[in-house]
């Protein structure tokens, strides 16, 4: 199948194994396994929203059970809170990208957070406050006023503890994370600026002299040491495999240096028994045939192993604005303006001045070139909605997949932090015409990970 053939040809395409015809679906390019749903048979919502979600795909008439039921099960929500782009499809939310299995939500299960600072936000506050507790390692009293005050070192953690367990609160529950109802654990490692691998370490030590008080059951680890180090020797690398050998999954973001050409894994996601995550580019789609690589960085490691073990969105994935800031403020003001009217626009930008430099510039110009720069200023700073943006980075995939573990966790919770990488490893999908280097046993599936998990029971 060459990448110039259209969706149609691929659907309409039937290839012979001499046991059984292949139909790819025209919408995710899987297969349809035999299950062909007629497009017209389906409402004209949903039919709507299936082919708006398949842009650039060419005219079609069938799509396979999966992508029905997948659309079936979101279309309410996608229709009540996700926002639309400029070609008429939708912002779709990382469950649903990675199909993830909805009866798990990772209740039950602690996850610990170690970064450099947070935010409560209301998507892990709300109904219930699921933030179990709060370590800031910089204050031997372990003072809780950093946690309740943003500054720049805020956003990052914030958006990673929500990219995981968040609610989707502000979204009518759409983008929430994998593990919605997980329990988290806040530990602040550094102020601004770069994180040492003693900051981690001490950040892992903290985790497990309090594992059974939480609960904890993953860790994730959205940062990376200093330099390359054989884990026989290297204290940071150590802790890892103590808190894995204690019942707690180390999940690790392996960095962004893939597009160099020295890309080494630094600790921890050169331990051992981490699991180390690398990048996927899946277009904001479900379409496989979309799917690429991140430029994450990549093994083998120092000691040799292969790292990463497995790859999760790392661009397009949609995170919280931190609040009260500067960002925020501008994200409202660019989503009010592109669903006002334009007699509106004036009026909007003159009793918002100072939020936007540029808009407020631009007051003098006709109202087709005010439209131009806010669509311009919307892909740029990467908004979705007034509470959410895009955001990108293995910092973000790593979530992703602890996620995973804690439903994983909540659907079985025998299983071991060896077990979980094992069966991630099992039911990942490798992309094809990429490097195995790069990406390991390749993309997690969180719903066959669930499905084995239930099956060890």
């Amino acid at each position: 199948m060459t990448p110039q053939e259209s969706f149609s040809s691929m659907y309409d395409r039937v290839v012979s194994d001499g046991l059984a015809e292949i139909v790819v679906c025209p919408v995710c390019s899987r297969s349809a396994h035999g299950e062909c749903v007629e497009l017209a048979s389906l409402p004209e919502d949903l039919q709507k929203l299936i082919c708006a979600n398949a842009p650039g795909a060419d005219d079609f008439h069938e799509v396979c059970g999966r992508c029905a039921r997948l659309f079936e099960r979101a279309k309410d929500h996608i229709i009540m809170a996700a926002a639309v782009q400029k070609d008429g499809s939708h912002v779709l939310s990382t469950p649903l990208r990675l199909d993830a299995d909805e009866r798990f939500t990772g209740k039950g299960v602690t996850i610990a957070f170690l970064d450099s600072g947070f935010y409560p936000h209301v998507d892990l506050t709300t109904p219930l406050n699921r933030i179990l507790a709060y370590r800031n390692l910089l204050d031997r009293d372990g003072d809780m006023s950093s946690l309740l005050k943003p500054d720049v070192a805020s956003w990052h953690g914030m958006m990673t503890s929500v990219v995981a367990a968040g609610n989707g609160s502000l979204s009518n529950g759409f983008y929430r994370g994998i593990a919605p109802e997980a329990d988290v654990v806040l530990v602040k490692l550094a102020k601004t600026g770069r994180i040492t691998e003693q900051n981690i370490q001490d950040g892992l030590e903290w985790v497990l002299e309090h594992r059974e008080k939480y609960r904890i059951g993953v860790v994730n680890i959205s940062a990376g040491g200093d330099d390359e180090a054989s884990y026989l020797n290297d204290p940071l690398s150590q802790a890892v495999e103590d808190c894995s050998a204690a019942g707690i999954t180390v999940v690790c973001a392996v960095g962004n240096a893939g597009h160099l050409p020295n890309h080494p894994i630094f600790p921890p996601a050169s331990s051992p028994s981490s699991i180390a995550v690398g990048g996927l580019d899946d277009n904001n789609s479900i379409n496989r045939a979309k799917r690429g690589m991140y430029r994450s960085s990549y093994g083998p490691t120092i000691d040799g192993l292969q790292k990463p073990e497995v790859i999760a969105s790392s661009i397009w994935v949609p995170a919280p604005i931190l609040p009260n800031t500067p960002t925020a403020q501008q994200a409202e003001l660019l989503a009010k303006l592109d669903k006002s009217d334009d007699d509106h626009l004036y009026e909007i930008i003159g009793e918002s001045r100072g939020v936007d430099p540029e808009l407020d510039a631009a007051l003098d110009r006709p109202v087709h070139s005010i439209r131009q720069i806010i669509t311009l200023k919307i892909r740029r700073e990467n908004v979705i909605t007034k509470n959410y943006k895009y955001v990108d980075g293995t910092s973000f995939s790593a979530p992703i997949v602890s996620s995973v573990a804690a439903q994983m966790i909540e659907a079985y919770p025998g299983l071991t932090p060896p077990e979980i990488k094992s069966i991630l490893i099992a039911t990942a999908e490798r992309l094809p015409h990429y490097e195995v280097d790069r990406q390991g046993w390749g993309v997690i599936d969180p719903r066959r990970a669930v499905e084995m998990a239930v099956s060890r029971r």
